[in-house]
Parts: structure tokens; sequence; C-alpha cells
């Protein structure tokens, strides 16, 4: 490696990746087995030693094993040499490992609002109209200063929105009960698949995904995602969040000498599988914009024909491993990847695609000016940490020396929005007994909307009341039916059975 450049592998030249390009993004393709992982490795080390952060996701469990040193392994050793990787030594990287449920990493999390309406109604699999009622909702909690952090929160909002459908239509639109009980019943299946982990404080803060060590080396964020596989929306739609939060954070940097950021998507047709045109728009914009703020995004999955064209298309940087050709969609894929490399007069790239050993790889990287390079079948260079899993201890090891530990362990249930409901409750349990009695004398008015604000609600009696005191009267039932499954963790108290946690 040099100062500028990350060494690949090599083939009839050597192929490096220049750091100054390695913010155009990239690919890392192939069948299973054909040394995916080991080439993302190889990737991640190399921008480590150069001082640039990385985040991957560890899917099959055996990428944290870049947090230990490769044991001596003489065939690497000549590897090395052969390729002109020199001075080669078997190191570990320094890492930080991360978990959505807490128990292979850090905790990580977001709040409902900072996810907004867009991404959750990808993560629930909502309707169009199921995602107007809930940008609705969330536009309502804007309105009335109530904070969205946990699932909770949304929950009670979603109640309140639904038992008062009518009032809020003037000011809001329309609200169908059945949308609303749809949202509610996919907020449940998302509690049980461990969701409400990942809703909450406190939030991950990105300048710890973007940490350097005392000697310059980039950390490398690994996020366990064995177990969040088995939840695949929960799985990219949080690192679609990610993505977008760099992209809306970051300022602009335009083409720096080396990356602040690479970003490694593996299974990236998680990404794209039946996303809504919406959302697959907002894909295709941060992915070209994030490029100006110092971020490379590089997508690996097993088929080229996983990332749409108008992606695909912005990925300068490729590393092509085996594809079979078994069936009509193989043959398609081997030829789509083959069309897209700058063709080399010495092979048939479709026909090498099919031959390529474990290890190799069709490499095709920028060169300076920003034109791709013609391709090479590359031998790609060996990793020098370990390939595989680690053990408890070693990961626990790694835990108690990571820059991030304390931050995040412990979540924080901060005054949010079911609190503030809650007192709001009790409020209008004290006014409710001590209010004389009124007569309906008068026509109601018509809600309206004053800055943004509902004034009234008609109740069933004829009087009127205050947005606050509605939705703290539906926030209770909404915290009756959401804390009662709890057992043990609420009670009933006050006159109007306010309740209050313990």
């Amino acid at each position: 490696m040099t100062p500028d450049k990350l060494l690949l592998g090599k083939g009839e030249t050597a192929q490096f990746l220049h750091l100054g390009l390695a913010n155009r993004h990239g690919l890392v393709a192939g069948a299973t087995g054909t040394g995916k992982t080991v080439t993302l490795q190889v990737m991640a080390e190399g921008f480590s030693r150069a001082g640039v952060p990385v985040f991957a996701a560890d899917v099959k469990g055996d990428l944290a094993g870049i947090s230990q040193a490769g044991a001596d392994n003489p065939k690497f050793v000549q590897r090395a040499a052969e390729l002109g990787d020199e001075p080669f030594s078997f190191a570990a990287s320094p890492v930080i490992f991360w978990d959505l449920f807490g128990r292979q990493g850090h905790p990580v999390r977001t709040t409902v609002s900072e996810m907004g309406p867009l991404l959750l109604a990808r993560l629930l699999d909502l309707n169009d109209t199921q995602e107007g009622v809930l940008a609705l909702a969330f536009k309502l909690a804007d309105d009335q200063g109530l904070p969205l952090l946990d699932l909770k929160d949304l929950r009670a909002l979603l109640t309140f929105v639904g038992e008062n459908a009518a009032a809020l239509r003037v000011a809001y639109g329309n609200v169908s009960a059945a949308s609303v009980g749809a949202i509610q019943r996919q907020l449940l299946a998302l509690e049980q698949q461990g969701g409400e982990r990942f809703f909450g404080e406190p939030a991950l803060d990105l300048r710890d995904l973007m940490r350097t060590d005392a000697g310059g080396r980039g950390y490398v964020s690994i996020l366990a995602a064995d177990e969040l596989m088995r939840s695949p929306r929960l799985y990219a739609t949080f690192l679609l969040w990610l993505l977008a939060e760099l992209f809306e954070e970051l300022p602009e940097v335009g083409d720096p000498p080396k990356p602040k950021l690479v970003f490694f998507f593996d299974e990236a047709h998680l990404l794209f599988n039946d996303a809504p045109k919406a959302l697959q728009e907002k894909i295709e914009q941060v992915v070209r914009l994030v490029r100006s703020k110092g971020v490379g995004v590089y997508f690996v999955t097993q088929n080229p024909l996983d990332v749409p064209e108008t992606v695909l298309g912005q990925l300068g940087n490729r590393v092509q491993h085996a594809l079979r050709a078994f069936t009509p969609r193989d043959q398609r894929a081997v030829r789509a990847a083959a069309e897209t490399f700058r063709a080399n007069p010495a092979f048939r790239t479709d026909a090498v695609i099919t031959e390529l050993a474990v290890g190799e790889a069709l490499v095709s990287t920028l060169q300076p000016g920003g034109t791709p390079g013609i391709v090479d079948r590359a031998r790609i260079c060996p990793p020098r940490g370990r390939l595989g899993p680690v053990s408890p201890e070693e990961r626990a090891a790694v835990q108690a020396e990571s820059p991030a530990r304390g931050r995040y362990d412990l979540a924080i249930d901060r005054d949010s929005a079911f609190e503030m409901l809650q007192r709001r409750t009790a409020e209008s349990a004290a006014t409710a007994t001590t209010a004389p009695a009124r007569r309906n004398t008068t026509k109601p008015a018509s809600p309206s909307a004053g800055g943004g604000v509902l004034e009234s609600i008609l109740v069933g009696d004829g009087r009127r009341q205050g947005l606050a005191e509605a939705i703290a009267k539906s926030a209770a039932r909404s915290v009756s039916s959401t804390v009662g499954r709890q057992v043990g963790n609420a009670i009933v108290r006050g006159i109007l059975g306010a309740l209050v946690r313990k």
C-alpha cells in the first residue's frame, strides 16, 4: 500500500484502489463461496491502515476476525510477496462492535422522529394510505411539541389520531380507522421481532463511526447482523437510515484526498427488494450525492442484477468474483456484469467470470482523472487479520477497549410524549373533578387550525376541550392498552384511571 492507494491484487498489472477516488463508490459481487467476504476484509484493512474509518455489517459472523491478528500462514506470506503487498505482516485492525440488540456489541439506537415517516413506512411495509396516516401523526406530534422517541410514544399518538379522526379531518385530512389499526398491528409485529430496542436513547452519534486510533488508523465499526438478518427489512431500513443520516449531517467536502468514511452494504439486494418508487428514488439520490460528503458506499451482493441500473451506473470501483451460469437468469447476470467493465483485449470477460477460482476476481477501478481502468483478472491480496469469527472472550476484550464504551450500554427513557401525556392525563383528571357542570347552550364551532395547532376538539357532551386535554385523555386509553400488557409494570390510579409507570 502506498499513501494514496490500496493494493487489491495483481493480474497482468497491479490493481490499486486510489484513495482520492474511493468515494466514487463500488461493487463487490460474486456467488456464495467465491471470496467476497475476504475481499471485503482486505479492503477494510487497507482503508483502516490509510486512516479511513469503515462501517461494515457482519452478516455471517466471520468478519469479526479482523479484530484479531491472523495466524502465521506461509501461503499468505508467499502470496503477498508475489503480488507485491510488502511489507506484509499479520495484524489486527482497531474495531468497535455494534449490535442493534445489544448482545454482541454496543447497542445502536435512533428515535422514531429521526427515522421519519418515509423510512418507518418502509420498515412497517405500509401501503400509500397507511403511510399518509403515519405522516399525519408525525405532523401532529410536531405541531403539539410531543417528542416521538420510542414506539410507545408513537402507539399512544396513533390511538389518539384514530379516536379523533373526525375532529382532525379539517386540519390534517382524512384518517381511516382501518389504516390506524393496520399500523398498530405492524408496530406490534415489529416489537415482537425486537425492533423496539432500536428506538430510544441514547441515539447513535455518527462521530463514533468516524474515529481513528492513536496511531492514525481508522476504526472498523462492525455491526453484528447474523441475528438481525432474521428481520431483513429492519436490517435494510437501518442501513439506509444510517446512510441518509450521514448525508444529512456531514458537510460538503467535494473530492477529498481520502474518504471520511467507507460504508460496506452487505446483502445489498435487501435494500431494493420490493422498495416503493419514492424510497428507491431516495436511495438513488443519497448514493449519488453522499459522494460529495466524502463517504464511499460499497455494495456487496451475489448478483449484479440485484442493484438497479440507476445505482449500478454510479459504482466506479468494481471487484467481480465468479458467477455461475446454470439458469437463464444466471446467464443474463454474467452478460450484464461483463458489459459493465472496460473490455480487455486479452480475454473475453463473460467467459472468464465463470472460470474464476476462489481468491480470484475481475478488477476494474477508477484511474487518476476518473476514467475506468481496463478490467484485469487478478489474484486478491491476503488479509492480515484472522479469517473467521471471534470467541465471546475475544469480543469482550475488544469491547473493554472500545472508545465508545459506557456511552450506549444503558438505555435512557427521558421525558417524551409518553410521559408528557401521562401528566396531561393527571391534570385532566383533576380538572374534571373540580369543574362545574355546564349545559351546552351554543352551537359547537368547527375545528380549526391556527399556526398548525388544532384549537379545539368537540367531545361527546357538547363541551369543547383543548387539544392537549383531548390528547391526554386519548393517551390514557393508549397507555392502558400498551402498558397493561406488561404485567406488573403499571397500576391504575386516580379518579379517571391515570396511569403511573413504576
